[in-house]
């Protein structure tokens, strides 16, 4: 049977019982013989040995900790042995190991209580392992232990500096006494031992130089406070509808600009809205932020069963018929038509019309190929010109739809963004009408006043001018 003891921190630390469960151990082993809460055992009389020698044979932490179960498990198959660990049994990863195979448990004081104590921090603290940091959610105040190494520590100053900033308030742990510092003198101490350890401190909101979403929210959540801010306040969903919008334009006129501060800005402007609205329906009661992102976090994982389920998927195509297939299983569409009458009204009506066209190609309504799509333009086009001839304003209003369709149909085919073809041209077209203007105005001439083909030379020069750019 094997019994975890935690020793403590420092000599003296070993608890009364602990104390009475070594004296009746058949034999008693120490993670390491190298920490001073070792010397309340030696005090003690009580014979021990100590595995400080896997510490050499071991590569690396995780090593470590497999070759101290194995070894532990072996010594303690036909007697009763005591497995001493410096600290907390809840700071030793072996300990936690041993104890999921049925291992008893004496605690002692831990080297992140101990700390925290010297710190000053009290109450709710995060504590976590320098060699377990990696991966972890870190919150503040937030006791880092086992920091043995300068290396080590190095490692640790920049994780902690990217999620708290270099200027974080700090207090540096070693040999039982402890000072204060700030983060990026994390790595600079005169020595790193067992003993060592990193306090990071809580920072009021309004002095934080380093921000997550968690600040982001309580934010908003203030803004919106009866003692916030008056115009935040008084705005809904419907007041704020259009921000969404432009927000979202914003955005892509950032990425189309290649300018990544200006993307980012942007980013952070579309969730706030995001954020916003849920914060407004929170209040109403209709649901809260959390279950705003469990739902798309949710969605994620169950449209993507070629990552987290069974389905496999070749290639961005076949992920994406995964996907579709999941949609339409989630959104209990039966039909194709329920995913065509699906798509958002509000959508940009050349963005609408490719969504719906990509939707109804999926549910078999498909020219099938461009030679089809060059007859069924043909066709519109001269309905078109016949709707002309009639002078019906809403006969050509609707033919010329029916060309634009047909378009929309010929994009999807051929795997062009209908939408943003549009808006190169559109960009293209205020280009070389600027150089146009340009060259007219330069030989003092009315651009209302050209021969036809006085205009033309003219567009071929812009033409040529705006190509070569």
């Amino acid at each position: 049977m094997i019994t975890v003891v935690g020793m403590g921190v420092n000599a003296g630390d070993l608890t009364r019982r602990a104390l009475e469960t070594l004296k009746k151990a058949d034999e008693v082993i120490l993670r390491t013989a190298l920490t001073p809460s070792a010397d309340s055992i030696r005090a003690e009389g009580i014979a021990f040995t100590a595995l400080d020698s896997l510490y050499e044979r071991s590569r690396n932490f995780d090593t470590l900790q497999k070759n101290i179960v194995k070894e532990l498990t072996v010594r303690g198959a036909d007697k009763n042995i005591c497995y001493c660990v410096d600290g907390a049994v809840s700071e030793d990863r072996a300990a936690r190991s041993l104890i999921l195979r049925g291992a008893n448990v004496v605690e002692g004081v831990g080297k992140a209580a101990n700390a925290a104590a010297l710190a000053g921090v009290c109450g709710a603290y995060l504590s976590v392992s320098a060699y377990e940091l990696k991966g972890c959610k870190l919150t503040t105040p937030l006791v880092v232990y086992d920091l043995d190494d300068r290396e080590l520590a190095g490692d640790v100053k920049l994780l902690l500096a990217e999620k708290f900033g270099d200027e974080c308030p700090a207090f540096f742990v070693t040999k039982g006494v402890g000072k204060k510092i700030s983060l990026y003198q994390s790595d600079r101490g005169d020595a790193y031992d067992f003993s060592t350890a990193l306090v990071v401190y809580d920072v009021p909101l309004l002095e934080k130089k380093k921000f997550d979403f968690e600040d982001f929210v309580e934010i908003l959540r203030r803004l919106r406070a009866p003692d916030g801010c008056p115009w935040d306040r008084a705005q809904t969903h419907e007041s704020i509808r259009i921000n969404m919008i432009e927000e979202a334009y914003e955005l892509v006129d950032a990425i189309d600009s290649g300018d990544s501060e200006k993307r980012c800005e942007e980013e952070g402007d579309v969730l706030m809205q995001a954020v916003f609205h849920a914060l407004i329906d929170e209040e109403k009661g209709e649901f809260t932020l959390t279950d705003m992102i469990g739902g798309v976090c949710e969605k994620l994982v169950s449209r993507h069963t070629h990552v987290f389920g069974t389905d496999k998927a070749a290639g961005a195509d076949g992920a994406l018929s995964v996907w579709d297939k999941n949609k339409m299983t989630e959104k209990h569409q039966t039909t194709f038509s329920d995913a065509v009458n699906d798509v958002p009204q509000c959508f940009p009506a050349l963005l609408r019309a490719q969504k719906i066209v990509k939707r109804m190609s999926k549910g078999g309504w498909d020219f099938q190929t461009p030679e089809n799509c060059k007859k069924k333009f043909e066709e519109e086009a001269s309905e078109l010109k016949k709707a002309v001839g009639s002078g019906d304003k809403q006969e050509i209003a609707g033919e010329f739809g029916d060309v634009l369709m047909v378009l929309a149909h010929t994009a999807y085919m051929l795997g062009i963004d209908a939408e943003q073809s549009l808006l190169d041209v559109v960009k293209k077209a205020a280009a070389r009408y600027n150089e146009w203007e340009k060259l007219v105005l330069a030989d003092g001439k009315d651009v209302h006043g050209l021969t036809d083909e006085e205009w033309n030379t003219y567009y071929k020069q812009a033409k040529k001018n705006v190509s070569s750019h």
